[in-house]
């Protein structure tokens, strides 16, 4: 038993450290020809991606590799690991300008579109909106809490009632 916790440990110890390099030709194995992710490598790159934050938690590409992590365990339907990554990234590199995509990830394509958890999808993006009140994606946020559990028709409908409104005030 020794013995086998040695060759372990000398393992670990001799284990290679990732390079950007790497990291690009891990994102090139990612995307087939025709732009669709290519499921069957995913899996080894989200690794390959989380092992190099591990190594590089001070590298300025950190939180990026985190992002993309987590997007691709959101496409691989790995809930539970992408809310870890998301948390991951919001815990250790809050000023990084992922921070607010990845509530944006996690409020639309976790907990709204995948867990249907309509009230932690509010909470996320209203964290989002109060955190990052500079960001970009303040007004998606906006608008995805006044459009959250409806469905693409019902939004259709209600943006063409305001559109509507909008012509009859001009009109008047």
């Amino acid at each position: 038993m020794l013995a086998i916790l040695l060759a372990f440990s000398m393992f670990a110890c001799n284990e290679e450290k990732l390079t950007l390099e790497d990291m690009r030709e891990a994102e090139a194995s990612l995307m087939g020809d025709d732009w669709t992710m290519n499921m069957d490598v995913a899996p080894q790159v989200a690794k390959k991606y989380c092992k190099f934050v591990e190594q590089n938690p001070n590298d300025t590409t950190a939180p990026a590799w985190l992002f993309h992590a987590m997007e691709i365990n959101i496409k691989l339907e790995e809930l539970d690991k992408s809310i870890k990554l998301g948390n991951q990234l919001l815990e250790q590199y809050p000023e990084s300008k992922w921070a607010p995509r990845t509530l944006f990830f996690m409020a639309n394509y976790i907990y709204d579109e995948r867990l249907h958890d309509l009230d932690k999808a509010r909470v996320t993006y209203e964290q989002l909106i109060r955190d990052y009140p500079n960001s970009d994606l303040v007004d998606d946020a906006k608008l995805s809490i006044e459009y959250l559990g409806l469905s693409p028709e019902e939004i259709l409908y209600m943006r063409s009632l305001s559109q509507m409104d909008e012509t009859e005030e001009e009109n008047f």
